[in-house]
């Protein structure tokens, strides 16, 4: 069960889908809690510079790949039926 963003849901822009698809890590993304979506997605938009916002989607793209970090954090996605 998936229970709802108690923050608004921020929008996917295009060029963070494009970057995800031609990477191969949208799959991934998904397999993502809801809030870490939407916290990489609103921080990636909040950026004011273009080089920033380019820099953050690196981060999230490196750290989809890499598979144990969440903004700098480890992480681990949760194992069912433990």
């Amino acid at each position: 069960m998936t229970l709802p963003l108690k923050r608004p849901l921020n929008p996917m822009p295009e060029f963070v889908e494009r970057a995800l698809l031609e990477r191969g890590l949208m799959e991934a993304y998904r397999q993502r809690p809801p809030y870490q979506r939407n916290d990489y997605l609103g921080w990636i938009d909040r950026a004011k510079r273009e080089p920033t916002k380019r820099r953050r989607l690196a981060q999230l793209l490196d750290e989809l790949e890499q598979g144990d970090r969440y903004m700098k954090m480890a992480w681990r996605p949760a194992t069912r039926g433990r």
